[in-house]
């Protein structure tokens, strides 16, 4: 059966929508967990869903929504958890992910539903996805990429830097709680295609590729959707046809092929790194900071009497005046 051909069969046309969509959610949001160092955070979400699933198997609920429901609470509180910084919270943190995963096979047990039909979620289930299936995913991956992208500055300035954020009047804690939200949202999206238990992978693999040829976040931020869906709908391809001699599941064959593109564009990461290194100590112009010629240190020191608001950062100060945040550096202050 040549690919035209197979791709005209109904299963076959929801799987690449159902591909589409997700490729496009996961990545998305993945990227601001990198951002934010929490790449591992999908997979924790993902064994918590686990239990949303079975609630669903076990009551007769559709098993998307039970699984967003317990999803998005199991983010909360990871979120809640992250950010009083309790020094044993990774302790609580490996409990709620533990006892998720526990909690979802007890439970699927007890509804009288096969192992099979858990695994169906745990590793992704595309090419059986129903009509249902697939207008929730794309309901919800397209309510990820609109939030992801309309708010893209906020959720940046709070991944990026808290403290500026807060102090530029962002609300740090409801953009955190709405990531954490978004993630687990994006996981139940993708549990279908490639499984709870492989989510991760398609929110952090994309990124990390788009950023070893990527020099700004919106680069990494466009080329990881790209590349998340190359691999969804490449993964598919490549499942669907090789399934005609050898038995290949498509979440499998998509986290491989996105590892594969990691693998390819490695070396020319390091190629790029290596090269801004060396052009840089020889520049003709060394690169300089924007001058506050309004706040010479002459005229005005910044101090914990001068009236602007202080903002601890790393190992000094910086003063917000004028909308801008000043640096001390030498004889000046740099306007960040």
């Amino acid at each position: 059966m040549s690919p035209a051909e197979l791709f005209s069969l109904p299963f076959m046309q929801r799987a690449l929508i159902a591909a589409l969509f997700t490729g496009l959610a996961a990545p998305a949001i993945g990227t601001y967990l990198v951002q934010r160092r929490l790449a591992l955070m999908g997979d924790g979400i993902g064994h918590v869903a686990v239990t949303g699933v079975a609630i669903g198997l076990l009551t007769g609920w559709s098993p998307t929504w039970t699984a967003v429901l317990v999803a998005a609470a199991g983010a909360i509180a990871i979120e809640v958890i992250r950010e009083r910084g309790h020094t044993n919270g990774d302790v609580a943190l490996a409990l709620l992910f533990y006892g998720g995963l526990a909690g979802g096979v007890l439970l699927t047990g007890i509804g009288g539903q096969s192992a099979s039909r858990l695994q169906e979620y745990l590793f992704g289930s595309l090419l059986t996805i129903g009509i249902s299936d697939v207008i929730v995913t794309m309901v919800l991956a397209t309510v990820v990429v609109v939030v992801a992208l309309g708010l893209a500055p906020q959720l940046f300035a709070v991944s990026h830097d808290r403290e500026f954020a807060r102090v530029a009047g962002l609300d740090v804690r409801v953009y955190n709680l709405l990531v954490a939200v978004l993630a687990a949202v994006t996981v139940t999206v993708a549990m279908r295609t490639v499984g709870l238990l492989l989510v991760s992978a398609l929110m952090v693999v994309p990124v990390a590729t788009a950023q070893q040829v990527s020099r700004s976040f919106r680069a990494t931020l466009v080329g990881a959707m790209v590349l998340g869906l190359v691999a969804s709908v490449g993964g598919l391809a490549l499942a669907a046809v090789a399934s005609y001699r050898v038995n290949v599941a498509p979440g499998p064959s998509i986290v491989l092929l996105a590892l594969a593109m990691f693998a390819v564009t490695w070396p020319v990461g390091v190629w790029l790194r290596h090269r801004s290194r060396r052009v840089a100590p020889f520049a003709d112009e060394p690169l300089g900071h924007e001058v506050s010629d309004d706040h010479d240190h002459r005229e005005h020191d910044h101090g914990p009497d001068c009236g602007h608001l202080a903002v601890p950062h790393d190992d000094h100060v910086d003063y917000v005046h004028d909308g801008h945040r000043h640096a001390k550096h030498g004889a000046h202050y740099d306007e960040h």
